[in-house]
């Protein structure tokens, strides 16, 4: 990948949505794909996007996808306006949730999204203030040296 500056750009998340579920992660995997990201690079990245934008769509009344690509790293920075996380270190519990019971039904909220997104990142970060919001920011490097 040769990128000689970053190159970014920003997703609204609207709370609520499923209707377009997953479509800033879509678009995001096809920019990194387009920009020659590779594969796995591309892979880690949508997976971790994908997981945030649930988060936000289940729990959040609204929120933003922010994406910078360079040469070294995808940092993906979401921030939204939900209830917050009461307890992170539990919520980082793979099958811990807190999505609500229609939400489960639909087939979302098993209570992976916090794990899979820090197991596909190289370094991640978790901010969230209650009755304010949450804030994730996901780094992948792009080169393995």
């Amino acid at each position: 990948m040769k990128i000689k500056d970053s190159i970014e750009g920003c997703f609204q998340l609207m709370g609520g949505d499923f209707t377009n579920a997953g479509t800033a992660s879509s678009e995001l995997k096809s920019i990194l794909s387009k920009l020659g990201v590779s594969q796995e690079v591309v892979r880690r990245a949508a997976i971790a996007a994908f997981e945030a934008e649930m988060n936000v769509i289940i729990h959040a009344v609204a929120g933003t996808m922010h994406y910078v690509v360079s040469s070294e790293e995808v940092r993906i920075t979401l921030t939204d306006m939900g209830p917050g996380i009461q307890d992170i270190e539990l919520a980082m519990q793979e099958g811990y949730s807190t999505a609500p019971d229609w939400v489960r039904e639909m087939g979302w909220g098993a209570g992976m999204g916090l794990p899979n997104i820090k197991k596909n990142a190289d370094r991640f970060k978790i901010d969230s203030v209650m009755g304010e919001g949450t804030t994730l920011e996901i780094v992948i490097y792009t080169r393995k040296d």
